[in-house]
């Protein structure tokens, strides 16, 4: 189940999240080199989330296993819950998180303006790799991805539009179609996959994804959403009215 796009129009200029997707490909190209060996994996040991160490369950000079490479404990710690957000672990892991933030995301800026967008998909961020944290505080697996943050975004879609057509693409096997599904149909699906994922797999990550993760980032959206979501604005999208620039501004887009 891929989401590809929706009928949901926006008023504003998608800039925070433009500026996010940018940012997540920059940092992949010249950061973590694409994907090339030595500084994919050192930027997993320096700017992944290790639960084990923040948490203090290994301590500085430490060393953890990372496949056949290892991590020395002593970095930047609690600030990985934020760059962590901006490192991922292959093309494909980047892409598809990038889609889902474009579909999705353009709304809930839409939704709150640009400045309160930004900090609700740094705070779901965060508290989505909490979660990972409290759940399997001791693991040495450094977590990567902006798919907690995108989580949040979702949960907070949900809430704000949970009747809008998402035209998704089903595979079931040797069918494949292209089916418009309400968000809450989507959306409340892929929740509980990752739910039920995360419970079938315990603590920690299940097949190397962080399922955890993904339900604590997206319960901070649901929670989170209506208190950084502007309500007129909502309001004029539900009733399907086309603000103008002053009530825009007015309204205010930050």
């Amino acid at each position: 189940m891929f989401p590809l796009r929706d009928e949901n129009p926006t008023e504003l200029f998608p800039f925070v999240t433009i500026l996010l997707i940018a940012t997540n490909v920059l940092v992949w190209l010249l950061v973590q080199g694409g994907g090339v060996a030595e500084p994919f994996l050192s930027s997993l040991c320096a700017y992944g989330a290790i639960p084990a160490e923040i948490t203090g369950a290994v301590g500085p000079g430490d060393t953890v296993s990372l496949g056949e490479a290892s991590c020395m404990i002593g970095g930047y710690s609690w600030t990985t819950l934020v760059t962590s957000m901006f490192m991922h672990g292959g093309w494909m892991h980047l892409i598809g998180n990038m889609w889902f933030l474009w579909v999705f995301g353009n709304n809930i800026e839409d939704s709150m303006g640009h400045l309160r967008y930004a900090v609700f998909y740094l705070l779901c961020g965060i508290l989505a790799a909490l979660t990972h944290v409290f759940i399997d505080p001791s693991s040495t697996i450094p977590t990567v991805g902006a798919s907690g943050a995108i989580s949040g975004i979702m949960g907070g879609y949900i809430v704000l539009y949970p009747k809008v057509r998402v035209y998704t693409l089903i595979f079931l096997v040797v069918y494949v179609r292209v089916i418009p599904m309400s968000a809450l149909a989507v959306l409340g699906l892929w929740f509980a996959i990752q739910l039920f994922s995360g419970l079938a797999s315990g603590a920690g990550a299940g097949g190397g994804v962080a399922f955890w993760a993904h339900v604590g980032g997206f319960v901070a959206g649901v929670v989170l959403v209506k208190l950084f979501a502007k309500r007129k604005l909502v309001e004029a999208k539900h009733a399907g009215v086309v603000l103008t620039k002053e009530q825009i501004g007015r309204f205010g887009s930050w």
